[in-house]
């Protein structure tokens, strides 16, 4: 029933302070499919405001078989309970089924490795993705096995209290040596497949930025600490301010500014086949008993060999 604090909210947002067990996307998707009625009428609109003293069912179909089939990909498992699992995700991996990669993803390997554990969200049997990482993105991301779980890495992320920092190898040496970047990103009007900072229409970062050590005379180390999760944030971000990810098939053409003594540049850097970002460090409340979690990992190989091919070493900086 909703009470008198709740009086004028969506009905969404009501249902979610009534049943904290239901994530409130998950009820988004319970209403939109026909699961809550008032009475004898099923309610489909879940931004109706709601008055005191409705009463309202919530009918959680059982979960049924996601679309995607589970398959045994190996998994690099950093920590895992009846929680979550956080893992280490290796470039060209990609997080969840969609057009051109049917199968074969991040998803496919959780539906096999979790097996019945998985939550119902939605009615639909599936890992909890709270959070993605692009392709070619390497490293750390959680994921949530219960409703519960989600809903609280979720409001983690929301409120910022959830911590990403990622190690970038860029073209160039960025000045200031430390600062935060801030703009709205959406999608670029000149091309639909590019993500850019726009005037409207965007949602908006900010992505903090620190360069961590020189890579010889082209490039530089850099730690980013994320306020916002936008997709290719950091690749867009760091190319608005000149200094693209070394390797990134669409933010990444090396500057004027950033070509070495030698005419051709380092040819490990030019040929290199993926936008070098390793998400290297995860901090986050477990939320089951609240304690802090901090998770690191160190960089690939790849982006190792890269950085002593450029730099003459692989010394990484405290960040």
């Amino acid at each position: 029933m909703i009470g008198p604090d709740s009086a004028g909210q969506r009905l969404d947002r009501a249902l979610a302070a009534a049943v904290p067990d239901l994530s409130r996307s998950r009820l988004q998707a319970l209403i939109a499919t026909g699961c809550v009625r008032e009475g004898e009428r099923t309610v489909e609109d879940a931004s109706v405001k709601v008055k005191p003293g409705q009463r309202f069912e919530i009918r959680v179909p059982p979960a049924v078989p996601a679309t995607p089939e589970p398959q045994a990909i190996g998994l690099d498992i950093v920590y895992e309970d009846s929680h979550l699992i956080v893992i280490d995700k290796p470039a060209g991996l990609v997080v969840h089924p969609a057009a051109g990669n049917p199968d074969g993803t991040l998803v496919n390997a959780l539906l096999a490795h979790c097996g019945a554990e998985l939550s119902g969200i939605g009615g639909v049997a599936r890992p909890g993705i709270v959070h993605r990482l692009d392709k070619d993105t390497s490293g750390l991301m959680v994921v949530a096995k219960t409703d519960a779980a989600h809903k609280a890495l979720s409001a983690q992320f929301a409120d910022r209290t959830l911590s990403r920092t990622y190690l970038a190898l860029v073209w160039g040496r960025p000045s200031p040596s430390a600062g935060t970047i801030e703009g709205a990103i959406g999608r670029d009007p000149r091309n639909r497949q590019r993500m850019a900072l726009v005037k409207a229409g965007g949602k908006a970062a900010r992505t903090h930025y620190r360069v961590l050590r020189p890579a010889g005379t082209e490039a530089s180390l850099v730690a980013c600490k994320l306020d916002t999760g936008r997709t290719h944030q950091i690749r867009v971000h760091l190319t608005s301010i000149g200094h693209p990810l070394i390797g990134d098939p669409v933010y990444g053409r090396r500057p004027r500014s950033a070509i070495g003594p030698k005419a051709g540049g380092n040819e490990t850097a030019r040929s290199f086949p993926r936008q070098a970002l390793h998400a290297a460090r995860l901090r986050f409340r477990h939320p089951a008993d609240q304690n802090e979690l901090e998770f690191t990992r160190p960089l690939p190989g790849d982006m190792r060999d890269l950085l002593v091919s450029l730099a003459g070493e692989d010394r990484i900086p405290e960040y």
